[in-house]
């Protein structure tokens, strides 16, 4: 009979080696150190208050229950009060606090996250838990730390926008309900930012509700007065005839003697070109570089368009390197320059019609969200496209009238042809025409009768319309639909 092997022996060898107590307590200090450094990530300083310094584990407990009450108070009062969060994203000293803040925060919890390691007697664990703690908690305090200190960049980022994009001057408050904001677009050479405006638009915006005219002045138009009691009525009291409207502003900057307290000649004297012609008071302006402008279109992931014919890449002066094809598409930055810029095989007036539709696009289509995850790109390219004499303190106001205006139709009007001879402009239809379209969008004038719809829409230039009829979208109680 075979010899029967001993059960405990054979129990011993199935079961395998046994766990001694001293594994049991290691495995014990192990978790222990592990949940220390959870609770500093979900509750800094609650680690400090169950096994170190409690003195330390309250105070940053209650700097935490304080900031987290602060942040979702302001975020509740937020989504009620969008005016809130835009007077705390533009204040240039609540930001500069709020950058120094973060960068205290990371700092500390950085040193909770060390602590906690600490009492967690790491010298008392095993090698390889103790190699194990050390990892993870390297990785919580610099994933913590460094999502601090990049919300601290972010900060400084904004604050440095409001800082070297916008003016320190006063306020100017509105005219007749409306703030007017002149729109130009030009090219920017070395040292200077474009000398002959490119493209003249006035935002006419109304400060309740935020609805939008948008009025274009052609760059060719001549003749015109400027508003009466300026520098420039005084040298040209029977209107502009030495140059195009777009070259007021280099006879400015050629005769700076007259504007000895103005750092913007060029502009001042464009201002009050404006003013005359339309009879409309300017609040502010901005003066877009399109460079600039192609690159913000890239940061926000480009902008959807419609283009209704063949748009060039090139002319004005270089060769045609290709063409923009038709159909609703979203454009990079390069394109939509193009697109707004073009006039190869086109003219002035539909070009001016295709810029408004850009506008339009810009406006609608780029939201919060989007501002935000492309917050960094966004202020770079800002920072290059605009330069503006609107002060920070207004910046809140006007971004508030935008996100009004977003839900609601922008009308447009351009004084070009055939409405307007731009060789010998009719001053007081001009002032009419803005008039009436400046009513019709506050809703005391009757809207502006609808025009017969052809079989087939007349496309010249990339913009519905022709030049002896009229664009659509330079003419318009609603840009999007004429787009």
């Amino acid at each position: 009979m075979p010899p029967v092997s001993s059960p405990g022996l054979h129990d011993s060898h199935r079961q395998g080696p046994r766990f001694t107590a001293g594994d049991r307590a290691a495995r014990v200090r192990f978790r222990r150190a592990m949940a220390l450094m959870a609770m500093t990530l979900v509750l800094p300083g609650s680690a400090q208050l169950v096994a170190g310094n409690r003195r330390v584990g309250l105070i940053a407990l209650r700097i935490w229950f304080a900031l987290v009450v602060a942040v979702v108070t302001t975020g509740v009062i937020g989504l009620a009060w969008h005016e809130l969060v835009f007077k705390l994203a533009t204040e240039t000293l609540l930001l500069g606090l709020l950058r120094f803040a973060l960068m205290l925060l990371a700092i500390g919890w950085a040193g909770l996250f060390v602590d906690a390691w600490r009492i967690g007697q790491p010298l008392t664990l095993a090698m390889g838990h103790r190699r194990a703690a050390v990892g993870v908690n390297g990785v919580l305090c610099l994933s913590v730390a460094g999502s601090l200190l990049f919300g601290a960049h972010l900060v400084g980022v904004q604050r440095d926008l409001m800082l070297t994009m916008f003016g320190n001057g006063a306020a100017s408050g509105s005219h007749d309900g409306r703030y007017n904001v002149l729109l130009v677009g030009g090219d920017s050479g070395a040292g200077r930012w474009g000398l002959r405006p490119d493209s003249m638009t006035i935002a006419s915006i109304d400060e309740e509700t935020g609805k939008t005219v948008l009025i274009g002045l052609p760059r060719n138009m001549t003749n015109f007065p400027f508003v009466k009691g300026s520098v420039m009525h005084q040298q040209f009291p029977d209107g502009f005839d030495a140059d195009y409207l777009n070259g007021v502003s280099t006879w400015a900057q050629d005769n700076t003697e007259l504007f000895p307290k103005s750092d913007t000649p060029g502009m001042d004297a464009t201002i009050m070109a404006i003013e005359g012609i339309t009879g409309l008071k300017i609040n502010y302006w901005a003066m877009v570089n399109l460079q600039g402008f192609k690159d913000l279109v890239d940061a926000v992931g480009g902008v959807t368009l419609t283009v209704r014919s063949p748009i060039p890449v090139g002319g004005l002066g270089s060769d045609v390197t290709g063409y923009i094809q038709p159909g609703t598409r979203k454009l990079n930055g390069h394109d939509t320059l193009w697109y707004a810029r073009a006039r190869e095989g086109s003219d002035d007036y539909s070009r001016m019609a295709r810029q408004k539709c850009v506008m339009n696009a810009m406006l609608q289509q780029i939201s919060p969200q989007v501002a935000v995850r492309n917050f960094e790109k966004i202020a770079q390219a800002s920072s290059a496209m605009i330069s503006t004499d609107i002060p920070a303190g207004e910046v809140d106001r006007f971004l508030s009238l935008a996100l009004k205006a977003k839900s609601q139709k922008v009308a447009t009007l351009s004084l070009v042809p055939p409405m307007i001879n731009t060789a010998d402009p009719d001053i007081k239809l001009i002032k009419r025409k803005v008039t009436e379209a400046i009513d019709r969008s506050e809703g005391t004038a009757k809207a502006a009768p609808a025009k017969k719809k052809k079989s087939a829409d007349v496309v010249t230039g990339g913009s519905v319309g022709s030049l002896a009829n009229g664009y659509a979208a330079n003419q318009s109680d609603d840009l999007g639909s004429a787009c």
